[in-house]
């Protein structure tokens, strides 16, 4: 079980029909002459979010008759959105998307939307876990990892590498959230293979610091309890190919506050003018309590969502 840059390049030829180079643009608030941030704005998908890459990757190597039969998949949201959509676009019409019931309305509007079936099962990510896995089995359905174990869904997340590679080639570092690990994972193959002297740096909520604990402990955390946390994308425990491999290809893990992610969600909104889902911000509360550990001259910063539950962002705009 591993992951090799050809399978990420190939996940690029694959998808590049269907998602569009998503823009790298430089911000106008953070930084100076000796160090600036791009923003990798996955926030601008089609559903709001990088996940449809990995969704549809695996999803177009589906055949006729698993097509037919259906899909199944668990998702705290924009893993939802992404398969509802990639479904859309593949013409699949059996597509159950089985998600916690504290999961966001603004989610689970969008998997509507794009035609998936929703499915509440659970009060968080890890019993929406269990409870999905056995009915996925028990209905027949072709599941649609997460983030667990396929390395096609890690080859999709790893091609934002390439775009930002492509589009900016002086980046030296790339600062990247952490949930279950495939985007890192993913980004951290491909980029290191391009230009092996860059540096990943990956991001967790205090909230839910699963990885960096995992490692900490030397255990796989396949769940992981949870403090209460804005960062509901970020929440649970991590993949098994991630903590097979993250650890040999990411430089440095680094831990931020949720009053750091609400205010940079915030900032983004009020300065920059983006509005990025609290996972995403996690990068730019990296920038805001670890500047220098995190370094660089030319760091992209990958903004990883933008599917943000309205009240939410009400509230943190009316406090920070």
């Amino acid at each position: 079980m591993t992951l090799h840059y050809q399978e990420i390049q190939d996940a690029y030829t694959r998808i590049k029909k269907y998602v569009p180079t998503t823009p790298l643009e430089e911000s106008y608030y953070l930084g100076n002459q000796q160090q600036r941030y791009f923003f990798k704005l996955e926030s601008f998908q089609r559903a709001k979010s990088f996940k449809i890459r990995g969704a549809l990757n695996k999803m177009m190597t589906l055949t006729a008759e698993e097509k037919e039969r259906g899909i199944g998949t668990i998702s705290s949201g924009n893993h939802g959105s992404a398969v509802s959509y990639a479904a859309s676009i593949l013409g699949i019409k059996n597509a159950k998307v089985i998600v916690p019931k504290n999961t966001p309305q603004s989610k689970l509007d969008k998997i509507k939307y794009f035609g998936g079936d929703v499915m509440l099962m659970g009060n968080n990510y890890d019993e929406a876990h269990t409870l999905g896995m056995a009915y996925i089995e028990d209905n027949g359905l072709t599941f649609i990892d997460a983030y667990y174990r396929d390395p096609k869904i890690y080859a999709g997340q790893g091609t934002i590498a390439i775009e930002i590679l492509a589009q900016q080639p002086n980046i030296d570092t790339i600062v990247v959230p952490i949930g279950g690990g495939g985007l890192i994972t993913g980004i951290a193959v491909a980029a290191k293979f391009i230009k092996p002297s860059i540096r990943i740096i990956g991001v967790q909520t205090e909230a839910c610091p699963a990885m960096i604990h995992a490692y900490r402990d030397k255990t796989f955390y396949e769940e992981y309890p949870s403090e209460e946390s804005i960062c509901d994308a970020l929440i649970g425990g991590i993949g098994k190919l991630s903590y097979a491999m993250a650890q040999d290809y990411v430089d440095e893990f680094l831990i931020v506050s949720e009053e750091s992610i609400a205010k940079a969600v915030s900032f983004m909104a009020k300065e920059e003018k983006y509005i990025v889902e609290a996972a995403g911000c996690t990068v730019v509360a990296a920038i805001m309590e670890h500047q220098e550990q995190i370094g660089g001259q030319n760091v992209a910063l990958v903004l990883s969502g933008g599917n943000i539950d309205g009240k939410l962002l009400t509230s943190i705009l009316a406090k920070y």
